[in-house]
């Protein structure tokens, strides 16, 4: 699997931000994805060593459009520990 389809995006909230300072930082990822494919995704495409995957499956909530009812697709978090010093960049500013 090409690293750019393991991540999806990274999640930006109060939780991951605070997350930020102690060096881990909060992707989506492929749902199929397990935590070595992460860690390498996330070392090939931000080019830093990555000491510790943790990953939570997130179910999706109901949802309702009048009398249908719906559900938002579930997916994947992973918060990647980096090693001690390492930053990256698309997070910084934040």
């Amino acid at each position: 699997m090409d690293p750019r389809d393991v991540i999806k995006r990274p999640l930006v909230t109060e939780k991951a931000t605070e997350l930020m300072q102690q060096g881990k930082y909060v992707f989506e990822v492929d749902r199929s994805a397990n935590k070595t494919e992460i860690k390498r995704a996330v070392e090939t495409i931000f080019n830093v060593k990555v000491v510790k995957v943790n990953t939570v499956r997130v179910r999706g909530k109901l949802r309702r459009q009048g009398r249908w009812v719906g559900r938002t697709p579930d997916r994947k978090k992973a918060v990647v520990t980096l090693q001690e010093g390492q930053r990256l960049p698309i997070f910084e500013g934040l």
